[in-house]
């Protein structure tokens, strides 16, 4: 995608992105006592026929040779994830709901995850940010995101020999090779570009989500995730028969 092309569509989009950071968080939002990055799960759930916006849908890549994602490029579904491998809320999430949605939708061809660095918690969360990247540029960036959300794992931080630690736990084969790339400008390079993104459509905290255009905030439970996804399947269903839309 061209540096450009992301400034025109936040311009097409300009009311849903001021919209998207309000309607996610008031109609999501975690229990009373929460916050971003705690580890407690948000109780409240989202109707999932309201709050689409069919031009955020524009922000999933769909690319094929993206390798921090999991599913058919061409799947009905995408949900784009905006994260922080510091975030509590995002660990949750990792360990409890993700696994049953690939296990549930992405394997059967309904659902691709798209994952978006956003870090924003400091230095630690910019470098483990760059260093998942790097797992990804050698095929294992998802068992790097595994690693690095373990239950504890994040109290561990994220300093250089531990970001290396967590490498190897991954199986990323060549050490040398991730720790330059960790280091490098692509690196820097690709997580701005995911946090750009992520702040063009209002997200402040994390995880943010966005499931075809419909924005989600927080580690919600999973019928919150479940409901937003079969929605947008019909949805992209009824858009396929034969004369629709006409």
């Amino acid at each position: 995608m061209s540096k450009s092309k992301p400034i025109m569509i936040v311009s097409g989009v300009a009311a849903a992105a001021v919209l998207l950071g309000v309607v996610s968080y008031t109609a999501t939002k975690p229990a009373a006592g929460g916050a971003a990055g705690s580890s407690a799960v948000a109780d409240a759930s989202a109707d999932p026929s309201a709050g689409v916006y069919p031009e955020l849908e524009a922000y999933a890549r769909r690319d094929a040779s993206d390798k921090l994602a999991v599913g058919r490029a061409d799947a009905p579904v995408v949900l784009i994830e905006y994260a922080d491998f510091k975030c509590g809320y995002c660990g949750k999430f990792a360990r409890d709901t993700e696994p049953v949605l690939v296990k549930k939708y992405v394997d059967e061809g309904t659902l691709r995850i798209e994952w978006r660095n956003f870090p924003i918690f400091g230095e630690e969360s910019e470098a483990v940010a760059r260093a998942s990247w790097a797992a990804g540029q050698q095929g294992r960036f998802w068992e790097f995101h595994k690693a690095a959300y373990a239950e504890g794992a994040k109290e561990k931080g994220f300093g250089k020999d531990r970001l290396a630690a967590l490498a190897k736990e991954a199986g990323v084969p060549d050490a040398a090779r991730f720790a330059k790339d960790t280091e490098g400008t692509a690196a820097r390079e690709a997580v701005r570009k995911d946090q750009e993104q992520g702040y063009s459509l209002g997200a402040t905290s994390t995880p943010s989500f966005l499931v075809n255009g419909r924005p989600i905030a927080g580690a919600q439970p999973m019928e919150t995730f479940t409901e937003a996804i079969e929605a947008a399947a019909k949805t992209a269903k009824s858009a396929k028969k034969p004369g629709a839309g006409q």
